[in-house]
Formats: C-alpha cells, sequence, structure tokens
C-alpha cells in the first residue's frame, strides 16, 4: 500500500518553517505546541521516515529531505485550496458554446482553450465550426459567444483585432503565373472571395474558381500543393506560403476584422471568463 501524506501534517510542517518555529506555527495552525511537534514526528517517522528538521544550538533547519518536502508540501496546499475554492462556488461550474469559424481554429483556439481550462477548469466549452456568415443566424439560442470576420466598417459586436487580406501562394510554386489564374477560395457568401474577384476583374487579370471550401484547413491544402492561389487573413499565412503582391500583378484587397459577439440572454460568469481569455487570446 502506497502511504498518503495528511494535508493537515504538511500545513504545520509548512507553518514552522514560514513562522521560524514549533512555538510561532502551534498559534498559527491553531494547535498546542505539544500538538505540533507530535504531528511533526508522526510525519517523520510514521510516513516520510527521515528526520525533516535538525538542531543547531537553539535554531531549527531543515535537512536535505525536509528541503525537498518544503517544495512539494507548497504545491499540494495549493492545489488543495484552489479545487475547495472551485468547487465551493457554484459559478465556476457550467457549459459555455462558442462558435467559430475553422480559419481561427488552429491558430488561435488551442492557447485560448489553454488558459480558459486553467481559471474555469469545471467549465465545459461546446465548439460548433461554421463560416461566419452561418454562425451570425445562430446567435439566438444556440450560442453563447461567436468569433466571426467581418468587413472592416460593418462591424458589430467587439473587436479582437484587425488584419490584412493577401494573396498566397505555395512557396515553390508558380501557379500565380498561370493564367487564367487558378483560385481557391472560401464558399459564398464570403466577402473575401467577393473582393477577391472584383480586384481581379478591375485589374483585367483572367481567373477560374477552382476550388471552394467553407474549410481554411481544404483551401491551405490545395495552396500547398501548388493547385491554385487564395486570399485570406495574414495571421493565418503559414510556413510553405509566400505572400502576393503588386509587383506580381496583384491588387491590394480591404482589411479585415475578426469580432467577438455575445448573446445577451447567455450572460453567465463563465461565458464572460470566456469572452475575457478570448479576447486575450486574439491581442497576442
Amino acid at each position: 500500500m502506497l502511504r498518503t501524506i495528511d494535508h493537515e501534517l504538511l500545513r504545520t510542517f509548512v507553518a514552522i518553517v514560514d513562522h521560524g518555529g514549533f512555538t510561532r506555527a502551534a498559534r498559527a495552525v491553531n494547535r498546542t505546541q505539544s500538538t505540533v511537534s507530535m504531528q511533526i514526528k508522526r510525519l517523520e517517522e510514521d510516513v516520510i521516515q527521515r528526520p525533516l528538521f535538525e538542531r543547531q544550538g537553539h535554531r531549527m533547519h531543515l535537512t536535505s529531505e525536509g528541503t525537498t518536502l518544503l517544495g512539494y508540501a507548497r504545491r499540494i496546499l495549493d492545489l488543495h485550496g484552489e479545487a475547495l475554492n472551485v468547487l465551493r462556488q457554484p459559478d465556476m461550474v457550467g457549459r459555455v458554446r462558442l462558435g467559430v469559424p475553422d480559419d481561427y481554429v488552429m491558430r488561435f483556439l488551442p492557447g485560448i482553450l489553454k488558459s480558459f481550462s486553467r481559471t474555469w477548469p469545471l467549465v465545459d466549452v461546446e465548439v460548433q465550426c461554421a463560416p461566419s456568415s452561418e454562425l451570425l443566424g445562430r446567435q439566438s439560442g444556440s450560442l453563447d459567444l461567436s468569433i466571426v470576420t467581418r468587413e472592416v466598417g460593418q462591424e458589430i459586436g467587439e473587436i479582437l483585432r484587425q488584419d490584412e487580406t493577401v494573396w498566397v501562394v505555395a512557396e515553390n510554386h508558380a501557379t500565380h503565373q498561370q493564367s487564367p489564374l487558378p483560385l481557391a477560395l472560401f464558399e459564398a457568401p464570403c466577402f473575401c472571395r467577393r473582393h477577391a474577384s472584383d480586384a481581379l476583374t478591375r485589374a483585367g487579370r483572367p481567373f477560374r474558381i477552382a476550388y471552394s471550401s467553407p474549410s481554411l484547413a481544404t483551401l491551405q491544402a490545395v495552396v500547398g500543393a501548388g493547385l491554385a492561389v487564395s486570399a485570406w487573413m495574414k495571421s493565418l499565412v503559414t510556413p510553405g506560403m509566400r505572400i502576393l503582391g503588386e509587383a506580381e500583378g496583384f491588387p491590394p484587397l480591404p482589411d479585415a476584422s475578426i469580432v467577438l459577439l455575445r448573446a445577451p440572454e447567455a450572460a453567465s460568469p463563465a461565458v464572460e471568463g470566456l469572452a475575457q481569455h478570448i479576447v486575450e487570446g486574439f491581442g497576442h
């Protein structure tokens, strides 16, 4: 059988170190000095089976084993207190429904969810992936928070960041020199698709929409294989791709805004907690 350590023994042990002796520690943990001495004797003889303190004159010092235990004891007591605080607060449990295009899932969501889970470990997050146009229609009742892309000047909600829209091609391919130009674009109605088509039309450059998908991962795979050129936000450009500009005959595209929408009827501490983590995550 593995031995376990009573957290009260650890609390007394840490108090002795922090208060510089058994007498002061006894007052700190609201025990008699004899009880504190018995607790440490039990910890040393029955649990650790090593001396934790050594006396030098009138002073007590930690042994090497005591020094090692001290680090673990502080961590155990911190976690114990954190667990009790979380479980005793009903607002710290529940579920948050988040809508997000897959554009941002790999780039932003891992860090956001990781930091949120550390603060709100008992809150479940339901993630629904869909294009921005579809998420805008789910705001009533089925989603608490939504991250969507909007044209600059047509934002609703809280702006998380504004980003350049850029043309991209595979780094080691000359797909951008083909005519008509093969494009891989998001499905309609996507303003990025509209802006890309309009810009090439105004520039008098022949093109064809060779691939269409609601998924950024799909477009990235097509572009990465050298099959087409695409247009998306600069923050989503991945290694192995390069940005095309006016020198290659590609006109500039309007910037885009990423915004956070909150469902008014879904207000709760957990929802607001995730919203704050989203704001911080997109600010990095």
